[in-house]
C-alpha cells in the first residue's frame, strides 16, 4: 500500500500529527524537490524524485522502489489533476490510500466567491492552453490549472486569438501561503505584456477567469462552421459532420478511429461532445495530416495522428469504440475496422460514389445496421436571387457490434 499525502501550501507542519508521523516513519518517501526539501531529514529513509518524464517511467519507477512503507508527497489534493490519479490508474485503487489536504481549485473558488455548481475547471499541467476552449461561454467562470508561470499569458494570448480580449482573468499565486498574491486584469493586457510586478508570475498559480455575457461563441455542438477549421477544402460539410456525430454517439472516455480524416473536423467535434474521449486520427496525404494536428492543437483536444493508408496502419492503432470512415472504403478496410471494434462500438462509412455505395449495401446485407442517403441544398445567389444549389448526396451505413451473447442469440 502506498500513502499519498497532500500538503497544503502551508507546508508540512500544517498537516495532522498523524499525517507527520505517517511521513517521518516511511521507508522512502518520494515527491517533487520542492516537497521532499519541506520534509525532516530522518536517518535511514530513502528520498526519491520522480523521474523525468514521469509518465513512462512510472512502473519501472515503482517496480525499482516497490510499494510497501511508501510515502508520496503531492500538492494539495491528489486526485484532482495530481499524481494520485496516475497511481491508481497504474496499481489499482485497493493499492493507494489518498490522505487529500485543500485542492487548489477550491481554494480558487472560495477567493472568487465562486460556486462550484457554476464553475468550470479544467488542468493545463500538462495540456495545450486551448483545452480551455470546451469550457469557453457567455458568463462562463472557469477555473485553470497551470503548468508554470508562462500559462496565464499563453491562455490570454489563446483567448484573444479566440476574440475574447475581453475575458477578466485573476492570476491566484501560492494559494494558501504566507506569500499568496492575486492579480486581475483583462486577457488583452496580459498577453500584451502587462505584468503582475517586478517578481512576475509565480510559478504555483491558478487562474480564474470569466468571460463577458456578451462573446459570441461557436460553442461545441456537432456542426461547427467550416471555417472554424483549418482546411484545403477536404471537409464535410456541418451538416454531414452533425450526422457522423449522431451516428457515432461518443460517450465519455471512449476512442475514435477516423479513417481518411481529412482535415480532422470529425475528430474533433467527436472529442468535444462528451468528456475524455480521445481519437486516432489516420491520414495519408502528408500535408493534411499535419493540418490535423494544427486542428487538434487550436480546438486544445487529444487527437494523434497517423499517416498513411488506413489499411495498411489498422492493425497497429489502440483499439477504438467507434470507427468513422469518410473516404476511401474498401472491403477490406471495413472488415478490419469491423473486426477491431469492442462489442458495442458503433461502425460509421460515409460515400458518395456508386461503387463505394454496394460496398456499404452488401456490408449492411452481412452486418445489419441503418442505411440513409442525405440530400443538403444551400440557399446561393443565382443572378439578383437565391436558389437552391445541393450538394453531392450522402450515402451513411451505421451499425453497432453485437456482443457475443446477442449474437448467439440471434443464431439460435
Amino acid at each position: 500500500m502506498i500513502d499519498v499525502v497532500g500538503v497544503p501550501a502551508e507546508g508540512l507542519e500544517a498537516l495532522p500529527p498523524a499525517h507527520q508521523q505517517r511521513i517521518a516513519a516511511a521507508r522512502t518517501l518520494v515527491g517533487s524537490p520542492r516537497l521532499l526539501d519541506l520534509a525532516p531529514v530522518v536517518d535511514g529513509q530513502l528520498r526519491r524524485s520522480w523521474p523525468s518524464p514521469m509518465l513512462p517511467s512510472m512502473e519501472s519507477f515503482l517496480g525499482e522502489i516497490g510499494v510497501d512503507g511508501v510515502v508520496v508527497l503531492a500538492t494539495g489534493d491528489p486526485l484532482v489533476s495530481g499524481v494520485g490519479s496516475t497511481l491508481i490508474r497504474v496499481l489499482g485503487a485497493d493499492r493507494v490510500r489518498v490522505h487529500p489536504a485543500v485542492s487548489s481549485v477550491a481554494l480558487a473558488r472560495a477567493r472568487m466567491g465562486w460556486p462550484s455548481e457554476s464553475t468550470e475547471v479544467v488542468s493545463l499541467v500538462s495540456r495545450s492552453v486551448y483545452a480551455v476552449r470546451r469550457h469557453l461561454a457567455p458568463g462562463a467562470r472557469v477555473v485553470a490549472l497551470s503548468a508554470s508561470g508562462d500559462t496565464p499569458v499563453g491562455l490570454a494570448r489563446a483567448l484573444v486569438e479566440l476574440g475574447l480580449g475581453d475575458t477578466a482573468m485573476s492570476v491566484l499565486g501560492d494559494l494558501g501561503a504566507v506569500e499568496e498574491s492575486r492579480f486581475d486584469c483583462a486577457a488583452a493586457e496580459l498577453a500584451d505584456g502587462r505584468a503582475p510586478g517586478p517578481d512576475g508570475i509565480p510559478a504555483l498559480n491558478v487562474v480564474a477567469l470569466e468571460v463577458p455575457a456578451t462573446a459570441i461563441l461557436w460553442g461545441s455542438s456537432p456542426g461547427l462552421p467550416e471555417e472554424a477549421f483549418a482546411h484545403d477544402g477536404q471537409i464535410s460539410k456541418r451538416e454531414v459532420r452533425a450526422l457522423v456525430i449522431a451516428a457515432l454517439r461518443p460517450m465519455a472516455g471512449q476512442r475514435l478511429w477516423d479513417l481518411g480524416a481529412g482535415s480532422g473536423s470529425v475528430s474533433v467535434e467527436w472529442c468535444l461532445a462528451a468528456p475524455r474521449t480521445t481519437a486516432v486520427a489516420v491520414e495519408r496525404d502528408a500535408v493534411r495530416s499535419a493540418r490535423v494536428g494544427k486542428n487538434a492543437e487550436t480546438f486544445g483536444v487529444p487527437i494523434s495522428v497517423t499517416t498513411g493508408d488506413s489499411i495498411d496502419v489498422v492493425d497497429q492503432l489502440p483499439s477504438p469504440d467507434a470507427v468513422f470512415i469518410g473516404g476511401g472504403a474498401t472491403a477490406d478496410l471495413i472488415g478490419a475496422a469491423w473486426e477491431a471494434l469492442r462489442p458495442g462500438g458503433r461502425l460509421v462509412v460515409h460515400c458518395v460514389t456508386l461503387d463505394t455505395e454496394a460496398l456499404v449495401v452488401a456490408a449492411q446485407g452481412r452486418l445489419g445496421g441503418d442505411l440513409r442517403r442525405v440530400s443538403i441544398e444551400r440557399a446561393e445567389a443565382l443572378g439578383r436571387h437565391l436558389s437552391w444549389t445541393p450538394a453531392r448526396p450522402i450515402v451513411q451505413w451505421s451499425a453497432t457490434k453485437p456482443h457475443a451473447a446477442t449474437r448467439q442469440q440471434g443464431t439460435s
